[in-house]
């Protein structure tokens, strides 16, 4: 059985402290997980390890069955993983469309094609039925349509595995 992802012997230590200390997890295809414990137990290191935020002491990480090379983000999202944070990554000046698509722009002539954007962004708003003002500024709106705004960008950037921390 090949797993969408799978940690194993994960170890990560941050000077003294052991923040997860030869982790396995596995995750089949279409599966939800909830990993449960205390503050401080080590649940957003772990996901942060596999988003690319924090670098695995070690172990190592599969993804499709393949072994993956995630030291950042970007990493992440060439294999597709997408991650809601506790805190929003959104940039408050910017409206909803200009932060969903942000590092994913879409050109046409040399410059951002907002026309295609807010179509596609539109079609998945509409498919997961998480509507939002893409006009609206972020500073302008609640936390939870923030938070509207950060799960969109995941379908967006074609995340198939999700994280929510």
């Amino acid at each position: 059985m090949e797993f969408a992802v799978e940690m194993l012997n994960i170890t990560k230590r941050f000077g003294p402290l052991v923040a997860n200390d030869q982790v396995n997890f596995q995750l089949k295809y279409g599966e939800v997980h909830a990993l449960l414990g205390e503050n401080g137990a080590g649940k957003s290191s772990l996901m942060s390890i596999l988003f690319g935020l924090y670098k695995a002491d070690e172990g190592e990480i599969y993804i499709n069955g393949e072994k993956a090379n995630i030291n950042n983000p970007n990493d992440a999202n060439k294999y597709r993983i997408g991650m809601v944070h506790q805190h929003f990554k959104l940039v408050d000046v910017y409206t909803v469309l200009e932060n969903i698509v942000l590092g994913e722009e879409s050109t046409k002539n040399g410059f951002i094609d907002f026309e295609e954007s807010r179509k596609r962004v539109m079609q998945i708003a509409s498919q997961y039925h998480l509507f939002v003002d893409l006009d609206a500024k972020i500073e302008d709106i609640s936390v939870g349509m923030q938070q509207r705004v950060e799960i969109l960008k995941m379908p967006y950037r074609d995340a198939d595995i999700l994280i929510f921390d």
